[in-house]
């Protein structure tokens, strides 16, 4: 069988360095193949390369065997090529229906809107999605419903080469297992499918064949079948990953903050938590529970309509996020590129960032040589994939871009550190690697409020976790208790558990 798409000897740099070095890739019509690595190992420029988004320094791209020269996004799509990238591309102030067919807008003097809105309209329910409204305003959707429109999008231009890249990031399961029936679809309908994620039991569940990278070199390509969870992660980062989360003994100290019927917005009510120094508490439940709401709350991004917030037993009266970084509390929020850090700024001046900064001198003017002993002490501590400390955030990896974010916080030695999806779009290795940094301020004497996705993580970060459904606590685990199938229970809410 003839490849559908073949990428051969790609290479390309950035100032000198290689992000990839005479990179291989094949994949087939009618298969799910996974490209797989490390944040940094340069899956997301390989794939914009076959965007069209970047022009390779060296190789060649074919498609169906003939050799073709792919010179702008406008290109991959004449040529059947569509990608979903992490970061969402939509426009907020149009409906859903505007969004998915957005090519079409431009075409003739008159809109055919009612003609827009029955595709639209198919498109979303074909993905099992009829919930969605193709008439609202895209900017009013969550998260995960936009990953929906996104998708829908990229099918409306019926593509042959559907390159996914971290989709189900911000899906729960149902919506998840919604979009594995949709790939499969496709898959079964001819379409060729190139998947990332780091989530490794969806690259085992979904994907026919596996493509690694490593520094920007093709490791291999491997039938799936013929690789288990142990041999993937080793090819990867090409070490044994014997400890996937870091041991880590718990000595809890006093109470540092205690959260009291705390309610936010039109969803999150008497919500009541408190977490110790030296725990890691999670909170836990479905996209949309509010567990994201009450973070900002508690960080005064969002205004609290009641209830208080007391730390070290003090009641604290915070109206926005520098007061409550000057109160001792700190926030990785969860959409890293928007709130976590400045994409166009050097790594040294958005670790320096923060108002509680114990380098400023005299007259507030920054004491230069210490910030830079100080960030390049971190770079190395965090191991973070970059030339210099003055490269700016952007041109980092998701992975290497969530380090930068949680350096300030360690610059300014926070007493609460709130951490939204801290692993989000993580590979294993960065993973691990946050892991550490969470129990080693946890053993300093910090205190963590963590808000996951994975139950996994929950499991094996946290001391206690909290559950969240509809707006409010359904429950809270502790030790041996916090289990999937507890979480999943206090998640869904009595009233949909058999």
């Amino acid at each position: 069988m003839m490849d559908r798409l073949e990428m051969r000897g790609v290479s390309k740099e950035f100032g000198g360095i290689a992000a990839l070095d005479d990179a291989q890739f094949s994949a087939r019509s009618g298969e799910v193949h996974a490209l797989m690595g490390e944040n940094g190992a340069g899956k997301s420029t390989f794939m914009k390369v076959l965007a069209g988004a970047y022009q390779h320094d060296r190789g060649e791209i074919r498609i169906d065997g003939e050799p073709v020269s792919i010179a702008s996004p406008h290109d991959a799509m004449r040529r059947g090529i569509s990608i979903i990238y992490q970061e969402f591309s939509l426009a907020q102030h149009l409906t859903v229906a505007e969004n998915i067919l957005v090519e079409s807008l431009g075409h003739g003097f008159v809109i055919n809107r009612k003609a827009m809105r029955a595709r639209a309209a198919a498109l979303l329910s074909g993905m099992g999605f009829d919930d969605i409204d193709p008439d609202e305003i895209v900017g009013n959707l969550t998260v995960a419903h936009q990953q929906v429109v996104e998708i829908c999008k990229a099918l409306s231009r019926e593509c042959s080469i559907l390159i996914l890249d971290e989709p189900t990031a911000v899906l729960t399961n149902h919506e998840t297992e919604k979009l594995f029936k949709l790939v499969r679809q496709l898959r079964d309908r001819g379409v060729c499918i190139i998947y990332i994620s780091h989530r490794l039991d969806e690259i085992f569940s979904l994907c026919d064949r596996v493509t690694v990278l490593k520094d920007g070199a093709t490791v291999g390509t491997w039938e799936t079948a013929a690789l288990d969870h142990k041999s993937l992660v080793n090819l990867m980062i090409g070490r044994e990953l014997t400890d996937f989360f870091p041991q880590r003994e718990a000595t809890l100290g006093p109470i540092a903050m205690e959260v009291e019927n705390l309610a936010t917005g039109a969803l999150v009510s008497g919500v009541t938590f408190n977490v110790r120094r030296g725990e890691v508490l999670g909170i836990g439940g479905l996209v949309g529970a509010g567990r994201t709401e009450v973070l900002r709350a508690i960080f005064g991004a969002d205004p609290l309509s009641d209830g208080e917030v007391r730390l070290q037993g003090r009641a604290l009266s915070i109206r926005r996020p520098g007061e409550a970084v000057r109160a001792g509390i700190g926030l990785v929020p969860e959409d890293r590129k928007r709130e976590g850090c400045l994409l166009n700024l050097p790594i040294l001046t958005n670790a320096m960032m923060t108002p509680v900064n114990p380098h400023l001198g005299f007259l507030g003017l920054l004491r230069g040589r210490k910030e830079r002993a100080v960030t390049e002490a971190l770079r190395k501590g965090l191991n973070l994939k970059t030339a210099s400390i003055d490269a700016e955030a952007g041109t980092l990896s998701g992975g290497n871009q969530q380090k930068v974010v949680l350096m300030k916080w360690l610059v300014s030695g926070c007493d609460v550190l709130l951490l939204d999806e801290p692993t989000r779009g993580v590979d294993v290795g960065a993973k691990v690697e946050i892991y550490r940094v969470i129990n080693e301020l946890a053993a300093n004497g910090a205190a963590i409020v963590m808000v996951s996705s994975e139950m996994l993580e929950l499991i094996g970060m946290c001391d206690r976790v909290v559950v969240m459904h509809s707006g409010r606590v359904a429950g809270e685990l502790c030790g041996d208790l916090i289990t999937e199938e507890a979480i999943i229970e206090l998640a869904m809410g009595p009233e949909n558990v058999q």
